[in-house]
Parts: structure tokens; C-alpha cells; sequence
């Protein structure tokens, strides 16, 4: 035992019944969103889709609160001025950053965490030097959990939860999920950005697995929508010691938001499909596939992505956004000084996708 909290692995049976029947189709449901997504030649906007609502969802689990219309203009001015937006912005560019990481390295460090987080907060203060917040009985006002206090303690969990996940072991990989993130968010080792350290540390961990090529599993919005229980259970575990509650309620998550990311998915395919097929038939004279690929890249395109990714003039790019723009396929959007071409109907579905809770 370290401080208040135990080293990893837990003692306690954590693959009971309940979690063995659970897990099966929690893997069913992941193996399809792999296999789709897989399938999809251009993954681009698939993954941008789903990063955008998992980063605007993980940000406001901690109160920081955008709109979608924010974060567009956020992600297309470099200095828009929205202090909410660009933490959101701030938390898809460190998920992206450690997605790369993990492909390169093989293995989720401490190192990396911190990286992960430094970009999610844009200040270098690193590990906590001071004690953290305690955890209380709201009844009885009695602490039950002191997070560890000093730096060396907490370097010490890490490096213990660092070999915990890097090690191969035969617990099946969405249990070692659940007590991963039980543990990071019991060793809270930044003085802020834990939770969406956290939450980005979850994909990466499928990602290192094999068990998605892609960080698209949207899981924040399921702890949006079962918020009470989210605490409730990893409170049970601190003060009880009770593992399976909190394990079944991650799992039923991962097959829940599996499930909803591959409609997603699929519906963002089908309509990028449709899409090709019918600038193909207006203008035969422009289409190509690199094309539809750059206006799909993000939400929206500029003159110099058509210019840089076609290798065309910049007359020629102008050329081929107005036949679009006359055609319906984007629409004309002033943000600041810039002026984008932004396909609406996709930007809706992804919005409306990360509305529906």
C-alpha cells in the first residue's frame, strides 16, 4: 500500500460472472466499430468527428462549458478569442498527440501522461508537490481517501500504474481499463487537468490493445449522461473496496458508446460516399478523389488546403470552390478576417450527434 492507496494489481477478483457475461458483447461491439472503421479509406474526418464531441463532452464533465458554433470557429482562427473553446480545442490536440505517441512507441509512459496533459493545460507546473483534495463522507463529514500528498509518492504510483499497463497479463484488457482509470483518478497527479488526462488515457489504452486502430470511442457522454453513478461507484471503491460495480458500469459504457460511434460512422461514410458520387456527376470536370478527400479533411476547407493538396494554382483552387459553392455542396462562412468553405449538412449531423443524450 502506497499512502491510502493500494499498488496495482488490485487484491480482489475482479473477472466475477457478471463481469465475464458483460464483457462479451462489450468486445463484440468494439470489434464491429474496428472492422468498419477500418474498412473507410479516408479516416480523417471520421476521427475529427468524434474527437470534436469527446473533447467538447470531457471539457464540460469538468464545468467548462462551449457550443458546437464555438468550436468551430475555434478550431478554424487560430486566435479566437473563446478561453472555453480553445480548452476544448487545447484537449483534441493533446488526445491527437498522444494517439501519435502510442503508434510510435508501443507503450503508454509517465512521460507521455504529462505530455498529454501540459497540452491540455498549456502550462508546464507537471506533478503535484502539494497534497490534494480529500475525499469526504458527505454525512458525516469523516475523510475516506487522502490522495497522496507528495511528489515522490505520486511518481512512485505512477511508475507502478505505468508497469501495470504496459504489463501482459491474462485480465482481459476492459477490466485493466476500469482499474487504469480508477487508479489515475485515486493518484490525481496534476494540480488540474486530471479528469481529461484521464479520459484521454482510456482511448489510448484501447488504442495500445489493438483493441480500435482509431481513438474514436466517444466515452464521455456516457459519463455525462450517468454522471451520479460514475462518482458513486469510484467512491465505492475507495471506501469499500467493491471493484465489480464500478468495472460492469465501464464496460456497459465502452459497448454503449461503441454501438452509438459506429451509427456515427457509418452514417458519416455513407454520406461522404454520396456526396463523391453526386460532385462526380455535377462536375466531372473538377472530381477527383483527393478532392473529396481535402473538403472532408475537417469541416471545412480553405483556398490553400485545395492549393497545397492538389498541387494547383491558386486560381484554380478559387475555380473549383465557387463551382461548389454554386452547386450546394459548401456553403461561404466569414470567421474573423478568414474566410472557409464549410460542408453544413455534416457539420449538423456531427452536432446533432453530440446533442443527443
Amino acid at each position: 500500500m502506497l499512502g491510502n492507496l493500494k499498488a496495482l494489481p488490485p487484491d480482489a477478483e475482479l473477472e466475477t460472472k457478471k463481469v465475464l457475461k458483460k464483457l462479451t458483447k462489450a468486445h463484440r461491439a468494439l470489434s464491429e466499430l474496428k472492422g468498419y472503421a477500418h474498412t473507410i479509406p479516408n479516416k480523417n474526418i471520421l476521427i475529427n468527428a468524434v474527437l470534436i464531441n469527446e473533447a467538447k463532452d470531457s471539457s464540460e464533465i469538468e464545468n467548462i462549458i462551449t457550443t458546437h458554433d464555438e468550436l468551430f470557429k475555434a478550431i478554424t482562427v487560430d486566435k479566437y478569442k473563446s478561453p472555453a473553446a480553445k480548452e476544448v480545442v487545447n484537449y483534441r490536440t493533446a488526445l491527437w498527440h498522444g494517439y501519435k505517441l502510442v503508434g510510435e512507441k508501443g507503450l503508454i509512459a509517465t512521460n507521455m501522461i504529462i505530455e498529454i496533459q501540459q497540452l491540455i493545460i498549456l502550462n508546464q507546473a507537471g506533478i503535484r508537490k502539494q497534497a490534494g483534495t480529500l475525499l469526504k463522507n458527505e454525512a458525516t463529514g469523516e475523510v475516506v481517501y487522502t490522495p497522496p500528498g507528495s511528489e515522490q509518492e505520486i511518481l512512485r504510483l505512477l511508475a507502478n500504474l505505468e508497469k501495470y499497463i504496459n504489463s501482459d497479463d491474462e485480465t482481459d484488457p476492459l477490466v485493466k481499463l476500469a482499474v487504469i482509470h480508477y487508479q489515475f483518478e485515486a493518484i490525481h497527479p496534476f494540480y488540474d487537468g486530471n479528469g481529461r488526462t484521464g479520459r484521454i488515457l482510456n482511448i489510448l489504452f484501447l488504442v495500445l490493445k489493438n483493441l480500435l486502430d482509431s481513438p474514436i470511442l466517444y466515452l464521455s457522454k456516457y459519463i455525462i449522461r450517468n454522471k451520479q453513478a460514475y462518482y458513486r461507484l469510484l467512491n465505492e471503491v475507495t471506501t469499500t473496496g467493491k471493484w465489480e460495480g464500478w468495472i460492469l458500469y465501464i464496460i456497459s459504457g465502452i459497448e454503449e458508446t461503441a454501438t452509438e460511434t459506429l451509427t456515427l460512422v457509418k452514417n458519416i461514410d455513407a454520406f461522404i460516399s454520396q456526396t463523391a458520387a453526386e460532385i462526380k456527376e455535377a462536375l466531372p470536370e473538377i472530381y477527383s478523389r483527393e478532392l473529396v478527400d481535402l473538403l472532408f479533411f475537417e469541416f471545412y476547407t480553405k483556398n490553400s488546403y485545395l492549393i497545397d493538396g492538389l498541387g494547383v494554382s491558386r486560381r484554380t483552387a478559387y475555380t473549383y470552390l465557387n463551382k461548389l459553392l454554386d452547386k450546394g455542396f459548401l456553403k461561404e462562412k466569414k470567421v474573423g478576417r478568414h474566410k472557409i468553405y464549410f460542408n453544413e449538412n455534416l457539420y449538423q449531423m456531427v452536432k446533432e450527434f453530440g446533442a443527443d443524450r
